[in-house]
């Protein structure tokens, strides 16, 4: 059987929109109703990776997942099997918030959103796939997730390369999420994909060999990591949706559909009128996305039900 799976990143908003707009229905929004033509039309599920709150990057104008209304949790419960929450950070910045964490801190974020998740949308709606925001977890963060129930992680691969000291080396002002309370398996490798802005990353515990790495893309197969007992897997098989070019979505897709395993992503905001990147295709392409795995012979799973414990 081929699987294929869909997540997306940076989930707030949207709790923020239910809970002050209250819409009849959870499908009445404007992207759960998108999400659920695609589970309609072709099978496709949701993986949600959740924020807790708001980041005041965007104004002075705070949302906490603690403020959700739980008047939806019987049509997010009736609507579980196929669109699930799981745990992405506290909030959207700063970069790489899980890379140096110390174990009690990266506990209590977890143990916190799936708290309001299990709150406003039961033990069922909540996915034990974890990809951490940015991606790098620390080992201590690592054990924290696994004691929280998580199962399988997202993991980055390649060649680590040693850090020089040249804070031009990486963008963004990385280079002090790199070095702020630096732990020893944190380091920097080359990232893929088709934003070259940030080709050169950090990487922390989740990362693993070339050969590893490459052994769990496009395939069910996930490297089982002895020192935290989590498994860890290459979740996407193509680049963001968000960073695909308008009508290329069959460029990106096409050439793996004879891959067992197609995973497929993409963020929250590009969705938005009022968000700088806004995407008027986004949706569009999403569709298109699930539209070429359903063609092709793949049924729609969440992640974690790869792992056999």
């Amino acid at each position: 059987m081929k699987r294929a799976y869909f997540y997306i990143d940076d989930v707030i908003w949207l709790f923020r929109d239910l809970t002050r707009q209250r819409p009849a229905s959870l499908f009445d929004n404007f992207m759960l109703k998108q999400l659920k033509k695609a589970h309609e039309l072709y099978g496709a599920k949701f993986q949600l990776n959740v924020f807790y709150r708001t980041d005041f990057f965007y104004g002075n104008d705070e949302f906490t997942l603690s403020d959700m209304t739980d008047a939806y949790k019987p049509e997010f419960e009736a609507n579980s099997d196929w669109l699930k929450m799981a745990v992405h950070s506290k909030q959207e910045f700063p970069d790489y918030p899980f890379v140096n964490l110390d174990y009690k801190d990266a506990y209590d974020i977890v143990q916190t959103v799936m708290a309001e998740i299990r709150r406003f949308a039961g033990e069922n709606s909540i996915t034990y796939t974890m990809t951490p925001h940015w991606g790098p977890a620390s080992l201590e963060a690592c054990k924290a997730f696994k004691d929280c129930g998580v199962k399988l992680l997202w993991l980055s691969s390649g060649p680590i390369i040693p850090y020089d000291g040249d804070e031009d080396s990486l963008p963004y002002g990385h280079a002090f999420r790199l070095l702020n309370n630096r732990k020893p398996e944190t380091m920097l490798f080359t990232r893929g994909g088709l934003n070259t802005a940030i080709s050169r990353s950090i990487c922390g515990h989740n990362h693993v060999s070339t050969e590893e790495g490459k052994a769990t893309r496009g395939t069910t197969y996930n490297h089982y990591d002895e020192a935290t007992g989590l498994y860890f897997k290459h979740l996407c098989s193509v680049p963001a949706i968000n960073t695909v070019p308008s009508g290329k979505v069959d460029d990106y897709v096409l050439p793996h559909v004879e891959e067992e395993f197609l995973g497929m992503a993409t963020h929250e905001q590009y969705s938005y009128p009022d968000y700088f990147a806004y995407q008027p295709d986004h949706f569009d392409k999403i569709l298109r996305a699930c539209q070429l795995a359903h063609e092709n012979g793949y049924t729609f799973i969440f992640a974690d039900e790869l792992v056999q414990e």
